[in-house]
């Protein structure tokens, strides 16, 4: 009898391509793999010439998580930044508990949720959803594994602010503070995710905090990109509020994740990302990629 496929659901996702990279990864394994996708489309197509199935589907839909998790036994859950990610956690895990026989679920949460609890405030309306997903998960008696990364370096809080104005200016542009942060790149969570997917025996009802090889400030962040790219790099803390107001806003972003990155924002300049982990070296057995290996995986992204 053939394996059964591993479902990658948010196989078509944006920020950093969890998703996709997870399906190439285990395609290049030569693994059976079931990519779920939101509609069709050009990276649907790509999917499928990886060796994947593709399904289209909305995670929120039960019929559709029926359909997609028919037959699998492995399962990755990734989901975009939206007001929808809690109902589509729930009905994930119904559905799971209900028509599947998992070996796993790798569950893609955010590295917040560790701190905190029933009382928190001061965390985003995705956050409050993230952790609230977890809770759900948990209670679901599904073999879990949450993954619990801080922020990407291809979240937008990065993607813009500070490559983009590195490329024109040669500045980093965010409201930080002293904060520190360790962010991470996202071919090193897709990479985690694959380890636990292809042997996940070891890591069931495991949580992993996900971080960069360093936590530091803005001002010694600037620093490493001035070494990695031969060129000189400056940290401009600006205001919350204008940066809020006037450079977050221009992105004409739905209110949900502009809310997100702006609570994010501020959780890093109360140096609540001040955080660092071997996880993903103690899983993948490689250490996390720094600045200057991410210049040089993607020197475009400083080219103005």
């Amino acid at each position: 009898m053939p394996p059964a496929p591993i479902l990658v659901t948010g196989a078509a996702g944006s920020v950093g391509g969890i998703g996709r990279t997870v399906v190439e990864e285990l395609r290049r394994r030569d693994l059976p793999v079931r990519a779920m996708v939101h509609r069709e489309d050009e990276r649907a197509d790509a999917l499928r010439a990886t060796g994947a199935e593709v399904v289209a589907g909305d995670l929120t839909r039960a019929p559709d998580v029926v359909r997609a998790l028919d037959g699998c036994g492995r399962m990755y859950f990734g989901m975009s930044v939206s007001s929808g990610y809690l109902e589509a956690t729930v009905t994930t895990a119904a559905v799971a508990r209900e028509y599947a026989r998992l070996e796993v679920l790798v569950n893609m949460s955010q590295m917040t949720v560790s701190q905190m609890d029933f009382t928190s405030t001061t965390e985003s309306d995705q956050h409050r959803l993230q952790w609230l997903g977890e809770q759900a998960l948990d209670w679901s008696g599904l073999p879990v594994t949450h993954l619990r990364p801080t922020v990407f370096m291809e979240n937008p809080l990065f993607s813009v602010f500070v490559y983009s104005s590195i490329a024109q200016e040669g500045t980093i542009r965010l409201p930080f503070g002293a904060g520190r942060t360790s962010p991470v790149a996202a071919g090193d969570v897709a990479a985690v995710v694959t380890e636990i997917l292809v042997d996940p025996t070891a890591h069931i009802g495991k949580t992993y905090h996900l971080t960069g090889p360093a936590s530091v400030d803005m001002t010694t962040m600037a620093a490493e990109f001035a070494e990695a790219l031969g060129r000189p790099v400056s940290y401009v803390d600006v205001s919350y509020e204008a940066w809020v107001n006037h450079d977050l806003r221009s992105l004409g972003l739905p209110d949900h994740v502009f809310q997100h990155l702006a609570t994010m924002a501020r959780l890093h300049a109360e140096n609540r990302y001040d955080r660092r982990t071997d996880d993903i070296e103690t899983i993948t057995g490689r250490p996390a990629t720094g600045v200057r290996e991410f210049v040089g995986t993607h020197p475009e992204m400083f080219t103005a």
